[in-house]
């Protein structure tokens, strides 16, 4: 690993702004500080006039996802490339087995598939389903790799979604071990009648997705997490919440004392359901198709009320539930909604937006955008000080950030292995200008420098006792 000085940068992190220096050497940072001398042969960047961020940390991605009868389109060397490329320098995606598959299947297939990274990774286990061989891989996980975080899906009943009693089984095992469970909210089998009834009506286009998925569910299936989560005495991460109904679950979850953790990502923040009107399948930049997921985008309210959460405090995290698929993908469910694969591109564009329309519009602080989008995802799940911190000692992991560069995001420029965005014609002010993989420059002015292979698995194992 070589030598890079980064000179005269206005650092921001989750709680100080100052102007200095930072040594890079051996993947760490050496030495923070005024007028520091640049070795012989070290890279040197020159921020003047710019901002330096620890490198963001996405914990919500899906990489190669098999999914809907297919695949995501960005693998992960891709997908790390594009975040790269948008300033995030780690990421945690998921391990989903189907059910009834083994969780060490499952692992063995997902940490192969993620040698080719460019970035550094890690992953939540996901238990779509439970008995005693469950159990005991979760512990197997839990102390063979590192692996302290279980996802649950209280959505996609029949697949991998799992019911009360099971969900109950891994809140004990998770207590056992003193792991934490994530959850994605959405009352699943309210989901599926719902979806019977609009297709019974010949409603199957891609603008009844959201219908078949209102707010409410998801408030309802918070709560209920929050519920069952606090009988064993637990902590609970609700992942993507997007409704203001999810975000009255946590508030008063957290009023009476409850460790409640919410993450929410910039789609929800940025867009409301009008994006449901477009027209199917016409061969424009985008469709009603391309804004497919779970949860869907919600009316015009939710945004603000998720914006307050965050300036708050009430929403902590920041992430994108990475998961793109192609126009040809999408075609799956012309003509039954049901059928469209859920999920779109936004790993390259997290920092760009988070800063756009959340600092230059005074929604939140430069140090809340560094929290939400490295620090305490990092802290959360257990790759602090490693990662999300510009401190001696920490992952040389950097982003520089020039605020006053003005852009537009499109599937025609963007590093997605995809041919779409549902940000296609944002307007962005801020823009990463060069992207430090553990003190190596893996980006510099648009010019991408990533090597197939360079990302390294990051254990999260618990502090000791």
């Amino acid at each position: 690993m070589g030598t890079t000085l980064i000179k005269n940068g206005n650092i921001v992190t989750a709680t100080d702004r100052y102007t200095a220096d930072i040594l890079c050497d051996g993947g760490v940072i050496k030495a923070i500080g005024q007028n520091l001398s640049a070795p012989s042969g070290a890279e040197v960047v020159d921020a003047s006039g710019q901002y330096v961020f620890p490198g963001g940390v996405d914990a919500h991605t899906h990489m190669e996802l098999p999914f809907m009868g297919t695949v995501s389109a960005d693998d992960f060397y891709t997908g790390t490339a594009a975040g790269v490329a948008g300033g995030t320098t780690s990421i945690i995606d998921f391990i989903i087995p189907n059910r009834k598959q083994s969780l060490i299947d499952a692992r063995d297939f997902w940490m192969k598939n993620a040698e080719k990274s460019v970035a550094d990774y890690a992953f939540h286990m996901a238990v779509t389903w439970f008995d005693e061989s469950v159990e005991r891989h979760m512990h197997q996980v839990f102390n063979d790799n590192g692996i302290t975080s279980f996802k649950t899906f209280m959505a996609y009943t029949g697949a991998i979604g799992v019911d009360d009693q099971e969900l109950i089984q891994i809140m004990r095992t998770a207590r056992k071990l003193g792991a934490l469970v994530t959850a994605h909210c959405e009352h699943g089998y309210a989901v599926v009648e719902l979806q019977k009834r609009l297709i019974a009506e010949g409603k199957k286009e891609a603008k009844y997705h959201a219908e078949s998925r209102p707010s409410w569910i998801e408030g309802e299936a918070t709560h209920r997490a929050i519920t069952l989560a606090r009988a064993q005495g637990i902590p609970v991460y609700i992942v993507h919440l997007t409704a203001k109904e999810a975000l009255d679950a946590v508030v008063t979850a957290r009023k009476e004392g409850l460790l409640v953790w919410a993450e929410t990502c910039p789609q929800y923040l940025l867009l409301d359901d009008s994006v449901y009107e477009k027209r199917d399948f016409e061969g424009s930049a985008t469709d009603a198709a391309d804004y497919v997921m779970s949860p869907p985008i919600r009316p015009k309210g939710h945004q603000e009320a998720l914006w307050a959460g965050l300036a708050a405090g009430l929403i902590h995290t920041v992430a994108t539930d990475h998961c793109p698929f192609t126009h040809q993908q999408k075609l799956a469910g012309k003509d039954d909604f049901t059928r469209i694969p859920n999920g779109a591109a936004g790993v390259q564009d997290r920092l760009s937006l988070m800063w756009t329309y959340g600092v230059e519009r005074g929604r939140i602080t430069p140090e809340q955008f560094v929290n939400a989008c490295s620090t305490l995802p990092a802290k959360v799940f257990n790759l602090y000080p490693k990662k999300g911190a510009i401190l001696v000692g920490s992952d040389a992991d950097l982003v520089v950030f020039d605020a006053t560069t003005r852009g537009k995001i499109s599937a025609k420029t963007h590093k997605h292995n995809c041919d779409r965005s549902i940000f296609e014609g944002f307007e962005t002010k801020g823009q990463v200008t060069h992207t430090l993989v553990r003190g190596e420059l893996a980006y510099k002015d648009g010019d991408l420098r990533v090597t197939r292979g360079n990302g390294r698995y990051l254990r999260r194992d618990l502090p000791k006792a």
